[in-house]
């Protein structure tokens, strides 16, 4: 019976810790934009900062959304092209110009809002912002960098 309360009383007291601990984050998940709770915290926005962001966030949504469908679309166009074919058709190459194309409005639209919502900032934050933009997004560089490749490897067979 001893080890049952003990037991009982571990569970409550955990549940009565959890509940504390979580306050914040559960009420965050209540708000109007959840995603958006580590902008406020992150920035330290004031509440009109963040509901102009707030603001910004749904109102780019739905355009994001509608050239992420057209991208898929085109991806799944170019894979049914290069399955029937074993080389670089005009058609490929056409459908890659304009995937291109579609990603670099996409890049260029999604760069206006973040510049937009830097600007609801204070201009410290904004740039800290941005920064944060730079490198966490698709706008940082990806290109591999074929100097790294290490000594020995089959790419530097001839060398």
């Amino acid at each position: 019976m001893i080890l049952g309360l003990g037991v009982m009383a571990a569970v409550a007291s955990y549940y009565c810790l959890y509940l504390a601990g979580t306050t914040a984050p559960r009420s965050w998940l209540q708000g109007r934009q959840p995603e958006l709770v580590w902008l406020k915290q992150e920035f330290k926005l004031s509440e009109t900062e963040f509901s102009r962001a707030v603001q910004l966030h749904e109102a780019y949504l739905p355009e994001c959304r509608e050239r992420c469908q057209r991208i898929k679309a085109m991806n799944a166009e170019l894979e049914q092209l290069l399955a029937k074919s074993s080389a670089v058709t005009p058609a490929v190459e056409s459908a890659l110009a304009e995937r291109a194309k579609m990603r670099a409005e996409c890049q260029t639209e999604m760069l206006k809002h973040f510049f937009e919502v830097s600007r609801t900032m204070s201009p410290e934050q904004g740039r800290r912002y941005l920064a944060w933009v730079r490198e966490k997004t698709c706008l940082r560089d990806q290109m591999m960098n074929l100097d790294e490749t290490p000594r020995g490897s089959a790419d530097h067979a001839m060398d």
